[in-house]
């Protein structure tokens, strides 16, 4: 099959290009090629390539600044994903769309299942959820995949690293570094995120998806296995969100249980920690 990688050179773009070339013919397509809200462009791009899928890694989510520029990131995040949706719905193309566990409010406390109510409690997760919603009812055949705390060998462009990087970082330049305890998800490198979704589209089974590493930490417990994986020196203590201004409201608990995976039976993503060890080991 032929597909077409929107946002090809991000995080996790690069991973899904990689490892779909390996089974499909792969065509990377960045902001220069194809604008996602505006739907003639997309049709042009669509019709000149013809990919038999899409897959949609596009995304306005730098949360703080979704907050001050609200229309920016609906116009991406919701907007331009109804645009691929259509599109694709016309031209008989399949869709995947990534998601986030920022759709839910954390009150839950025990792992989130495809089957939970969203509640997002600020902009970046309610233009997420629109695009969800916009993904799965105007494309008959579309995958919406919800990841968690993602990271990849290749830096997120606009935020100009991942938590990875951003502790290392720290490390090096800091007395000390304090890390939340009390903010719960599970890390999820993009590579395995790759791999998972090429799993699922050898299937018909469209709808919504979590796909996320098995179990869960704090941000400090992920951390703490950097620290040790890499033998940081630097003092690493556990803090509290209470102890950082709140920008914006964020879910407390973020947690993805993988359970239509497991119901279909391709559910491979691994335990955040043997990932995470696996990534240090391999890519820093």
């Amino acid at each position: 099959m032929k597909l077409a990688v929107i946002g090809a050179n991000g995080q996790l773009g690069t991973d899904l290009r990689e490892v779909l070339s390996g089974e499909h013919e792969v065509i990377g397509l960045n902001h220069s090629d194809i604008e996602i809200t505006n739907i003639d462009r997309i049709r042009n791009v669509l019709s000149s390539t013809k990919p038999d899928i899409v897959l949609n890694t596009a995304a306005y989510h730098i949360v703080p600044e979704a907050e001050k520029f609200p229309d920016k990131a609906f116009h991406i995040n919701g907007t331009g994903t109804l645009n691929l949706a259509r599109v694709c719905q016309d031209m008989a193309i399949r869709l995947v769309h990534y998601s986030t566990d920022y759709v839910f409010d954390g009150k839950k406390q025990k792992p989130y299942t495809e089957d939970d109510c969203p509640n997002p409690l600020n902009v970046y997760a309610n233009t997420k959820l629109s695009g969800e919603y916009f993904a799965l009812n105007y494309s008959d055949r579309s995958y919406v995949v919800r990841v968690s705390g993602i990271y990849g060998k290749v830096p997120c462009r606009a935020k100009g690293g991942n938590f990875i990087t951003t502790m290392i970082k720290l490390a090096k330049e800091k007395p000390e570094v304090r890390v939340v305890n009390d903010e719960i998800l599970t890390p999820t490198p993009t590579l395995h995120i790759a791999k998972n979704t090429a799993a699922l589209i050898r299937t018909d089974a469209f709808g919504l998806y979590h796909m996320s590493c098995e179990g869960e930490c704090s941000w400090y417990e992920f951390a703490g296995v950097i620290w040790e994986t890499l033998q940081l020196e630097t003092p690493l203590y556990p803090a509290s969100v209470k102890d950082f201004p709140l920008v914006v409201k964020r879910p407390f608990y973020s947690v993805l249980e993988n359970k239509k995976l497991n119901k279909l039976g391709i559910n491979q993503m691994p335990d955040w920690k043997n990932a995470l060890k696996e990534f240090l080991d391999t890519e820093v």
